[in-house]
């Protein structure tokens, strides 16, 4: 998404200004010196990727995982796929507020643009698509309320410390023996079950366990499932070559018979996944020692992040921490709870978040802290994608009383997001969105007030906050930017040799879909 910045009238100046108009090089040095106590302090190496079992883009198990990623053949209806809320060329993610999964009405019209049921524009999936950047780096747990979860969480494995991974078909602190060797293998095998993701109603009443079986023997062509592969939805039969392309991988040790199973679909879209390693920032040249690599802005707001409230700055490395920037926990941040919710609260529109999954009282409303890494490319923001600048979502941290106000004033910001075209906040989640925002705000402040919430409110000029967003676009990897570096990651259209299914990016123009 393109990055926006818009001016408040804050006018409490953060302790860390005094050098903000500064540009004699006494200034300059000064603030290199004090990044280099800040980095020495929290002991950043800036590539959070070091010493990690990864993958290459370019290795046959990767390139397989690739194809199924693109593929209808993993969606119920053959309608989604992976792929439909997380191409590359959008950040890994879908560039809106809340996706459109199955039932939309181009299937390959990905982003701005995707509507369903005949020009509908609201979201029929109740959270943000999360970024697939960077997903083999999280070391405790996936998805925004955590129900892939590793029980080790040894730090620098993804899950792959044999103690075990904990998932939505297995209980609460116990270890799915089906989860497979990482957090990221684990979280594959689950968008294919959501029935607003991918799933559809095909197999409905089925468990997961039987859904997943089906959709082996659908790529196997064999029954019940033998035949079902269609060709863009044109019923033909036929155009089934996944035997074919298991066998360039697992040919040497498996028999071609079994040589397709649901634990190898999601072991190769891991694989996939895995590959999207991007860490080379211009932060990460800094802290490798480049000091001009970041801009004085930059540098300004890089102190202004790593330093507390009580020092003058900004804390935002209470919980954006380390390298990869996310202590991987979960946070009430009372973020404006828009769209259809997960089925919680009185009205059924209302969203727990962690406590979903640990039952506490505690982590109502908390959600995983995403890691910066990118940030510039994947909005929009929070859980619910309510906020599409940083800008926003920084003034929202500093006074969430403030920008929640903000937000439903006039009807609701929901009519400003590009996504749903001047659609009100009512629009798309009944008449509870403010209502359930302002119980998630009552939980953040009655916490606050406990000294149970890690959120102090604070004040910040309009130019320290310009400094804050200014580094975060520091923390991009600038293949992000550049479409051949990019495309490494996105089949050609005359790839579409396998089944037939492949979506080939579009966007709302029709044009193939590319970094701008």
């Amino acid at each position: 998404m393109k990055l926006a910045y818009k001016v408040h009238g804050l006018v409490v100046v953060s302790l860390l200004t005094a050098c903000s108009n500064s540009d004699d090089s006494r200034s300059v040095s000064s603030l290199d010196d004090r990044l280099s106590s800040v980095i020495q302090s929290n002991a950043l190496t800036g590539d959070p990727s070091a010493g990690r079992d990864l993958v290459s883009i370019n290795e046959p198990i990767a390139q397989l995982g690739m194809k199924l990623f693109y593929s209808k053949s993993l969606g119920g209806d053959q309608d989604a796929a992976c792929v439909s809320c997380h191409h590359p060329a959008l950040g890994g993610g879908d560039d809106l507020s809340l996706p459109i999964g199955v039932g939309a009405d181009v299937h390959d019209l990905l982003g701005p643009g995707r509507t369903h049921g005949g020009g509908d524009v609201e979201p029929t999936v109740p959270r943000n698509a999360p970024t697939t950047f960077n997903i083999a780096l999280w070391d405790e747990v996936l998805f925004h309320d955590g129900r892939v979860e590793s029980l080790g969480k040894t730090a620098g494995k993804n899950g792959a410390d044999g103690i075990g991974i904990r998932t939505p078909d297995s209980a609460f602190g116990s270890s799915d023996p089906e989860a497979g060797p990482s957090l990221t293998a684990a979280q594959a095998r689950f968008p294919v079950t959501s029935a607003a993701e991918m799933r559809s109603d095909y197999e409905l009443g089925g468990t997961n366990a039987q859904l997943r079986a089906r959709l082996q023997a659908r790529l196997r062509d064999e029954a019940p499932s033998a035949g079902e592969i269609d060709v863009d939805g044109a019923d033909e039969d036929g155009l089934n070559n996944w035997v074919s392309a298991f066998e360039e991988v697992y040919a040497a040790t498996v028999p071609s018979a079994d040589i397709i199973t649901f634990d190898r679909v999601t072991e190769a879209i891991a694989a996939y996944e895995i590959s999207q390693v991007f860490v080379d920032t211009p932060w990460k040249s800094y802290v490798e020692g480049n000091k001009s690599a970041l801009s004085d802005s930059q540098k300004r707001g890089a102190l202004v992040f790593f330093t507390s409230i009580a020092d003058g700055g900004a804390g935002c490395s209470s919980c954006h921490s380390g390298d990869f920037f996310t202590d991987e926990a979960f946070h009430n941040l009372a973020m404006p709870q828009i769209g259809e919710g997960k089925g919680n609260g009185v009205s059924g529109r209302d969203d727990f978040g962690r406590m979903r999954e640990t039952s506490l009282v505690s982590d109502q409303y908390a959600f995983r802290t995403p890691t910066l890494l990118n940030i510039e490319h994947t909005g929009p923001y929070g859980h619910s994608g309510a906020y599409e600048t940083l800008e926003d979502v920084i003034r929202h941290h500093l006074n969430p009383s403030d920008a929640i106000d903000d937000y439903f004033a006039a009807g609701g910001q929901c009519s400003n997001l590009s996504q749903l075209e001047g659609a009100s906040c009512e629009d798309i989640s009944g008449d509870v969105a403010e209502s359930n925002t302002r119980l998630a705000l009552d939980k953040l402040e009655t916490d606050m007030t406990a000294g149970l919430s890690s959120l102090i409110e604070t004040e910040l000029s309009d130019q320290t906050v310009m400094d804050l967003v200014s580094f975060m676009t520091a923390l991009t990897d600038p293949c992000l930017e550049d479409a051949m570096c990019l495309s490494q990651w996105i089949p050609e259209s005359s790839d579409n040799t396998i089944d037939g299914n492949q979506i080939n990016g579009e966007d709302e123009n029709a044009s193939p879909l590319v970094v701008n």
